[in-house]
């Protein structure tokens, strides 16, 4: 089991614009979607169908990971805002 223990300590999180990156994907997600439902008839002929709804859920998904980030983000401002609250950790 020593071997899969790491050696050096975990880098710290990187922090940016979270909310609207995953919002930006999830609209790109949304509009192949979009782009791919004139051609639904081509897809399904070649077997392909599932580019289409790949697209559906990752835009699907994407929303829930824009309400999760915003949750996130507001429990971050919450408890900087908070004097004497211990620092959140993230996973």
């Amino acid at each position: 089991m020593a071997k899969w223990t790491p050696r050096h300590e975990a880098p710290e999180p990187l922090e940016g614009p979270v909310v609207a990156t995953i919002t930006g994907g999830t609209v790109i997600w949304f509009a192949l979607f979009l782009v791919q439902i004139p051609f639904y008839r081509w897809f399904d002929d070649r077997d392909l169908m599932w580019w289409v709804w790949t697209c559906l859920a990752g835009g699907g998904l994407g929303l829930i990971g824009i309400w999760y980030v915003r949750g996130r983000e507001a429990a971050l401002r919450r408890a900087s805002e908070t004097p004497g609250a211990p620092e959140p950790r993230d996973p």
